[in-house]
């Protein structure tokens, strides 16, 4: 059995909450968005927010690959702060994959631009194949205010999807995604089986943020997968929930 745990942390704004709940349960893959490390100053940013090595750290998982989606300058200019995408792996990784979907990496994000923040923002998914013999992609979707998407949000689903469609390894995708089920983007992966949409999850949100029933977090599989005990944690770790899966390969 695999233990398999989906999550958005927030940029581990909620410090001190994330590592403990990883200290206290244990996985044996994670897929995290908005996750951040600093290579110049990692013992700054861990005063700031609960940091990729923190997490490795307390997960007791050996292996991680990230891939950033932009840089935010601090200390003046003499560090940067990375965001992105993160796989972390009990099991040795073999070969990596990143793509981005949507505009390419920023060592220096600027946030000015609020209401124009999906067409200014990267989108990246990464793809990693595991000594286990499995395959695991991690993607952070392209963000619209409706979680039904428009024709970007298809368009980058696409070339995720292009990634893994015909692979001959077993797959695991992981994400939060920024739609829902019923999102015209997610007939794009209907050849693996979303467990969100399987086990009628409605929420993965925890509306301290955003308000509303949004089901954006998925954890979807290949049809050779066995999987048991799908669960929407309860524990408040991030503006979104744990979400975590069992499956057998």
């Amino acid at each position: 059995m695999i233990r398999v745990l989906q999550l958005n942390v927030w940029t581990g704004r909620m410090k001190g909450a994330l590592k403990r709940f990883l200290s206290e349960n244990e996985y044996d893959i994670i897929c995290m968005q908005e996750a951040v490390w600093s290579n110049e100053a990692p013992e700054y940013l861990a005063h700031l927010a609960d940091t990729v090595d923190e997490l490795k750290a307390v997960s007791g998982l050996e292996y991680d690959v990230r891939v950033s989606n932009w840089g935010i300058q601090m200390l003046g200019g003499e560090a940067t702060m990375q965001q992105g995408n993160v796989i972390l792996s009990r099991w040795p990784i073999e070969s990596v994959e990143e793509k981005f979907v949507h505009g390419e990496y920023k060592p220096a994000m600027n946030f000015a631009n609020k209401n124009g923040a999906s067409e200014d923002q990267p989108w990246a998914a990464i793809k990693v194949k595991l000594a286990n013999g499995l395959t695991v992609l991690n993607y952070h979707g392209y963000w619209q205010a409706n979680p039904i998407g428009n024709e970007e949000t298809v368009r980058c689903m696409r070339e995720v999807a292009d990634m893994i469609r015909n692979e001959k390894e077993k797959v695991l995708m992981c994400g939060d995604l920024n739609v829902s089920s019923e999102s015209p983007a997610m007939r794009e992966l209907d050849f693996l089986t979303d467990l969100t949409k399987e086990t009628g999850t409605k929420q993965t949100l925890m509306n301290l943020k955003f308000v509303g029933d949004v089901a954006c977090d998925h954890i979807l599989i290949s049809d050779d997968i066995k999987w048991s005990d799908f669960t929407v944690r309860k524990e408040v770790i991030s503006d979104h929930a744990a979400v975590s899966v069992n499956i057998e390969i």
